[in-house]
């Protein structure tokens, strides 16, 4: 168990995909949801739309620590899927799921996942995203169904993850792997040290 007086990472997720990311920065990172309301206008573009979420998500779990003066970094993270300039969220159900790809296959789409990080001790605050272009493969009727069935669209932006069964369906990616996966590990580590805690020292 670390000391209260440690520097570390609060990750305002309970996404199991971000949390595999941030432990392979090997630093020390304790998790506390952020449960922060997701809703934005109607017309926002997609930057604004993750940046905005991220940083709602990070300072949430700011603002409600049990301990404020704790020696940590808040980082918050959120991913959206946007094709020709709408937005596709985590499908609703698995007919859902089956629209979203069936609109997906064999074209470009967009993925745009906005990182913040609040340092607790000081307030200062990063806010940044990073967008990555897919292509997914045509498919048809049945592998579409078959790969809803797996149940791994469930609660994924666009309907797929492109860490697991999602990656027999992408064609290729012009940008940032992880950021796809859902946080631009690169990307947070340029944040983190800026901040003065760093992944490589």
């Amino acid at each position: 168990m670390k000391e209260k007086t440690s520097r570390h990472i609060i990750l305002a997720s309970t996404s199991p995909r971000r949390q595999e990311l941030i432990a392979k920065l090997g630093l020390p990172f304790d998790i506390i949801p952020s449960d922060a309301n997701e809703d934005t206008p109607f017309g926002w573009e997609p930057r604004k739309i993750v940046e905005t979420l991220a940083l709602r998500k990070a300072d949430t779990v700011y603002r409600n620590l049990v301990e404020p003066d704790v020696n940590a970094i808040i980082v918050g993270s959120d991913t959206i899927v946007v094709l020709e300039g709408n937005i596709l969220g985590k499908p609703s159900d698995d007919a859902d799921a089956v629209r979203m790809l069936s609109l997906l296959q064999g074209r470009v789409h967009e993925v745009y996942t906005g990182v913040a990080c609040i340092d607790v001790l000081t307030g200062q605050c990063i806010v940044r995203y990073r967008m990555t272009k897919v292509n997914m493969k045509p498919l048809n009727d049945d592998q579409i169904i078959s790969y809803v069935r797996s149940g791994e669209p469930r609660g994924k932006a666009g309907a797929y993850a492109i860490q697991g069964l999602g990656a027999s369906i992408v064609e290729s990616i012009e940008g940032d792997y992880f950021n796809v996966v859902g946080l631009p590990v690169s990307l947070l580590s340029d944040m983190l040290s800026e901040m003065g805690m760093h992944v490589l020292s």
